[in-house]
């Protein structure tokens, strides 16, 4: 009994300190990063299931240095940008960024309501849309930041429902251990375009911004928050080290069921998530379907939030106005709009002809070019003792930090050859 109290508290106190490093990992498989994933698995079976490996550590090591910003110097990303570089550089962060994440927002929405039409057929999905884009903009005005903060940490928990719906069907263990250790690597213009998809939804520049200044919306309501040292510094790694975790289990366990249930039932083109739980359904059973779908819902309830709080932050700290998720909507006036803005002009986008997949092409496109400059920038923060002071980038982070950047412009390099030329 004694034991199993202090098997109690040890979790309570574990999930106590879980926080925006969680909500970062699982916004990151949101349901427009869901269909790339599906579209893999189905497509190329369990051949694409190591780059969850190779993506770990990168997004690890670089959502850690962009907490750390946070933490030391008490401002986003964009303020720090802003503080220590040509204003030329946040403007073109500025303009690349907004429409990127305006697209992304509008294939979540889309994606949702197409499948909140799947588990209700009777309702349009052009209603759930709407419904969701109102009840999320309510929401994220209405309640304070910890209150949103810990309404996102626990639908979190939706994201389980992928680690259970693979062993709802038949495996291959040695086949899966193969895959996964052993990078399956082929010269073909599609599947090179499906690796660089993956791993352009898997390190999303909006992360960065979001992941620096949460960090210090949470130290606002810490005691702590004046003093910043090593042990606060190790929290905070761990924290996101746990949300990355997570976030590479969920693409993991994605790619493994549809590259077994889907590829091995003959269903090799998934363009959207809801096709890809509407496949599911006769391969797999009602139960798989039913907690694929429920999924989709939960990660874009926590994805929505964080795309569009982290464009608000960007704009708020380029201009100088107000923000903050911890402010009233009067006190924070033009930061709440920009998050409205982005909603709805994410909603319009299903009423004005450009399609989910259209979406994902454009942003994958100009998060692929953005990514490799902010990942440098990051370095270079990272690593400058006139900002960071004492805790600068340890050599490990840095050799993390370098293949990450190499990577992303390899990855942005292929992707533009692919797409036009």
């Amino acid at each position: 009994m004694e034991s199993k109290k202090r098997l109690t508290n040890k979790l309570a106190q574990f999930w106590k300190h879980i926080g925006p490093g969680l909500v970062t990992g699982a916004s990151d498989d949101d349901p427009s990063g869901i269909a790339t994933y599906s579209q893999a698995g189905a497509e190329y079976g369990l051949s694409t299931l190591w780059t969850s490996i190779i993506a770990f550590p990168l997004m690890a090591v670089i959502q850690q240095m962009c907490a750390r910003i946070g933490l030391v110097t008490s401002h986003g990303l964009t303020r720090t940008l802003k503080n220590h570089y040509p204003r030329y550089i946040l403007y073109i962060m500025l303009l690349f960024s907004f429409p990127a994440i305006v697209m992304n927002i509008g294939a979540d929405i889309a994606g949702m309501g197409a499948v909140g039409n799947l588990l209700f057929p009777s309702i349009d999905a052009s209603f759930f849309s709407v419904f969701f884009t109102v009840l999320l903009l309510g929401l994220i005005i209405y309640l304070p930041y910890q209150k949103i903060a810990s309404v996102l940490k626990y639908i979190c928990t939706v994201m389980l429902v992928y680690f259970l719906v693979p062993f709802l069907y038949k495996q291959d263990i040695v086949e899966i251990f193969k895959s996964t250790f052993i990078p399956t690597l082929k010269f073909d213009k599609n599947f090179i375009a499906m690796i660089v998809g993956i791993l352009g939804t898997t390190i999303s520049p909006y992360l960065f911004f979001w992941q620096a200044s949460v960090e210090v919306e949470e130290m606002k309501h810490k005691k702590s928050h004046l003093v910043v040292d090593k042990k606060l510094v190790h929290t905070m790694n761990q924290d996101v080290d746990f949300g990355m975790t997570v976030s590479a289990l969920v693409m993991y366990f994605i790619i493994l069921t549809t590259g077994t249930v889907l590829f091995q039932g003959g269903v090799h083109k998934i363009e959207t998530v809801e096709q890809a739980a509407m496949a599911l359904k006769p391969l797999a059973g009602n139960l798989a379907y039913l907690l694929f779908a429920i999924g989709i819902i939960g990660t874009g309830l926590i994805a929505i939030p964080v795309l569009s709080g982290s464009l608000s932050y960007i704009f708020t700290e380029t201009f100088g106005w107000e923000e903050g998720l911890d402010k009233k909507f009067h006190e924070a006036r033009g930061f709440y709009v920009i998050i409205a803005i982005s909603l709805l002009l994410g909603l319009a986008m299903n009423y004005i002809g450009i399609t989910p997949i259209q979406a994902l092409i454009y942003t994958a496109i100009l998060y692929g070019i953005t990514a490799p400059v902010l990942i440098a920038i990051i370095l270079h923060i990272s690593n400058n003792k006139k900002i960071m002071g004492e805790f600068v980038n340890s050599k490990t982070a840095n050799i993390f930090g370098f293949a990450a950047l190499l990577i992303m412009m390899i990855a942005a390099g292929l992707l533009i050859y692919l797409q036009f030329i």
